[in-house]
C-alpha cells in the first residue's frame, strides 16, 4: 500500500507539457460543397516559428483542397502545371524534407501545403535559415482525417486553418474538484464510523476481542512519519532513473490494493443489507456466498484495467472508480494517532512536494523536475503511473482533436489531507463535538482545491496541490481547537487508542 503513495501529490503535472507543445497544434476547418455545407475540424501539427494561425474563423480565407496524395511532391515533374494554383494542396510525407516540398508547392501556385502521414503526429523542424523564401502555411495532417474528409465531405471540400488558444478553465476541473472533496469527507466519516464502534468495543467487554479480530487499522507515529517520508524520496529518485522497469512494479501493487480497497468499500456497503446472507462451510471457516462473487468481481475489475490501462477513452473511467476505492480504504485504514504526527506528516510531505516540483529542475541535466518527469514518464516512455485521478478535458480545442488530454491529481493531494479530516472526525466522535472539526477540515480542503484550481489557472503550469492543501487543512484545524479551547487536547490526541489492551 505504501508504494502507492512513492508519488505523493502533483497536480495536472501533464498539463504544463500540454501547455508547451499547443502552441504548435492547431485546427483544419474543412467544409463540405453540399447545401446547407458540411463541416468537420480535423487536427494538424504546425511550426509557430514559421507561419502564424489566426485564433479564430472570423474573416477566415477558405481554399480549395486538391488531393495529391498520390505523389509526395519532391520535384515540380510530379504534378501537371497550373493545378495547384491558388488552391490548399495535400500530399503523402517522405523523400524530402517539408521546406523543400514547401517551396515546390509555392513555385506552382499553392497557398496552402498540407502534409499527410501515415505514422503519429510529430512536430514539424527543419532548418528555416535556407527557406526564407517559402512564406505559405505548411502543417502536418494525419492519412485517415484525409480519407475521412473525402467520406464525409466529398470530393470538393474547402479548407482553413487556425490554431484556437487553451481554454482558460476545464469543466474536467469541476468533476476532479467533486471527486476529490466527497473521497476526502467520504474516507473522513468512514472513519469516524469505525471509530465509534472501537469505542462501543472497548466499553462492552464482550464485543472488545470480537472487534480487535476485525480490525486492520494501522497507526502512524511520528517516527514511522519521518520514515515513511524517507522512502517516499527514495522511491521517487529511484522511480526517475529506472523507471521503465519499476513502472511495471507499482502497476502490479495497484491491482493488487485497489482490488482489496474495492472490495472493504463494497463489503462495508453489502454488509448493511439484511439479504443473501446465506453461507457456506470450507475448512471449518464459514463465509458468505455473496462476499466470494464480489471478490471475483473486485479481482476482474483490476484485471480489466490491467489489460486496457492505455485504451484512454473508458479506462480512465475504471482507474478512477479503483483510484477512489484506494484512497478511501486508505484513509480509513490508516490512523494518525493525534494532531502533532498530522502536522509531521503533511508539514514534510508538502516540504517533499515543494523540493521535487520547484527545486530539482536546478538538479536535473534538461531542467526539469523529477515530480513532472516520473508523472509524465521520463524519456518518453509510454507508460503512466496508477497513481491519478484522471478526467478527459471537456472543452473544445486542437489537444482534444489531436489527442485526449487529461486534468490530472495524484492520490497523495486526495490521502495527506484526508488523514487529517479523518483525525479531526475520530476526535469529534471520542470528544462528541457535534463533528465541529470534521466539517470545518473537509470545507477547508475544498477551499485550498479551489485556490489550486485558481493558481493554476494563473501561472499555467503543474502545481503542488499539497502547497496549498496543507495550509488551509491544518490552519483551520488549529484555529478550530483553539476558539474551542481544546488545541492542547487535540495536539496529543484522546487518551483512547485502538491499540490499548487491558
Amino acid at each position: 500500500m505504501f508504494a502507492q503513495l512513492i508519488l505523493s501529490t502533483w497536480w495536472n503535472s501533464e498539463l504544463c507539457d500540454l501547455l508547451q507543445v499547443a502552441a504548435d497544434e492547431g485546427i483544419l476547418h474543412a467544409s463540405g460543397s453540399g447545401v446547407p455545407p458540411v463541416t468537420k475540424d480535423y487536427c494538424i501539427i504546425y511550426n509557430s516559428n514559421w507561419v502564424s494561425l489566426p485564433k479564430t474563423l472570423d474573416n477566415a480565407t477558405f481554399r480549395t483542397l486538391e488531393n495529391l496524395t498520390s505523389t509526395v511532391l519532391c520535384s515540380t515533374a510530379e504534378v501537371p502545371s497550373g493545378l495547384m494554383k491558388d488552391k490548399a494542396v495535400v500530399v503523402m510525407r517522405g523523400n524530402c524534407t517539408f521546406l523543400e516540398k514547401a517551396r515546390i508547392a509555392q513555385s506552382l501556385g499553392a497557398k496552402m501545403l498540407l502534409i499527410a502521414s501515415k505514422s503519429r503526429l510529430s512536430a514539424i523542424s527543419d532548418n528555416k535559415t535556407d527557406f526564407e523564401d517559402v512564406t505559405i502555411p505548411i502543417a502536418l495532417i494525419r492519412y485517415n482525417d484525409i480519407l475521412d474528409m473525402q467520406l464525409v465531405l466529398g470530393n470538393e471540400v474547402n479548407v482553413t486553418l487556425y490554431s484556437p488558444p487553451l481554454p482558460e478553465f476545464d469543466y474536467s476541473m469541476v468533476v476532479i474538484f467533486l471527486i476529490a472533496v466527497f473521497t476526502v469527507a467520504l474516507g473522513g466519516y468512514w472513519s469516524g464510523v469505525a471509530e465509534l464502534e472501537n469505542l462501543k468495543a472497548v466499553a462492552s467487554p464482550g464485543e472488545r476481542e470480537t472487534r480487535w479480530k476485525k480490525e486492520e487499522n494501522v497507526t502512524f507515529t511520528p517516527v514511522t512519519v519521518i520514515l515513511f517520508v524517507v522512502i517516499c524520496c527514495v522511491m521517487l529518485v529511484l522511480l526517475y532513473f529506472f523507471y521503465k522497469w519499476l513502472v511495471y512494479v507499482i502497476i502490479s501493487v495497484f491491482c493488487l490494493a485497489s482490488a482489496m480497497s474495492l472490495y472493504n468499500c463494497l463489503a462495508a456497503l453489502i454488509g448493511e443489507i439484511p439479504f443473501g446472507q446465506c453461507r457456506i462451510t470450507c475448512s471449518n471457516k464459514t463465509i458468505e456466498v455473496r462476499l466470494i462473487f464480489l471478490a471475483i468481481f473486485c479481482i476482474a475489475a483490476a484485471v480489466v484495467w490491467a489489460v486496457f490501462r492505455n485504451e484512454d477513452r473508458w479506462a480512465w473511467i475504471l482507474q478512477d472508480i479503483l483510484g477512489v476505492a484506494f484512497c478511501l480504504n486508505f484513509i480509513k485504514t490508516l490512523k494518525m494517532p493525534n494532531f502533532k504526527s498530522c502536522v509531521i506528516l503533511l508539514g514534510l510531505l508538502l516540504l517533499y512536494d515543494v523540493f521535487f516540483v520547484f527545486i530539482t529542475p536546478f538538479i536535473t541535466k534538461n531542467g526539469a523536475s523529477i515530480m513532472v518527469e516520473v508523472a509524465a514518464g521520463p524519456f518518453g516512455n509510454s507508460e503512466k503511473l496508477p497513481v491519478v485521478i484522471r478526467v478527459p478535458r471537456l472543452e473544445h480545442s486542437a489537444s482534444t482533436l489531436c489527442d485526449l488530454p487529461f486534468s490530472l491529481l495524484g492520490f497523495g493531494d486526495i490521502i495527506v489531507p484526508g488523514l487529517l479530516v479523518a483525525y479531526c472526525r475520530r476526535f469529534d466522535v471520542q470528544t462528541r463535538s457535534s463533528s465541529i472539526y470534521y466539517i470545518s477540515c473537509t470545507i477547508a480542503y475544498a477551499v485550498g482545491m479551489v485556490l489550486t484550481f485558481i493558481v493554476l489557472a494563473l501561472m499555467k503550469m503543474g502545481q503542488p496541490a499539497l502547497l496549498y492543501l496543507v495550509p488551509c487543512t491544518l490552519i483551520t484545524s488549529s484555529l478550530v481547537a483553539w476558539r474551542r479551547k481544546e488545541m492542547k487536547k487535540f495536539w496529543k490526541g484522546s487518551n483512547y487508542q485502538v491499540g490499548w489492551r487491558p
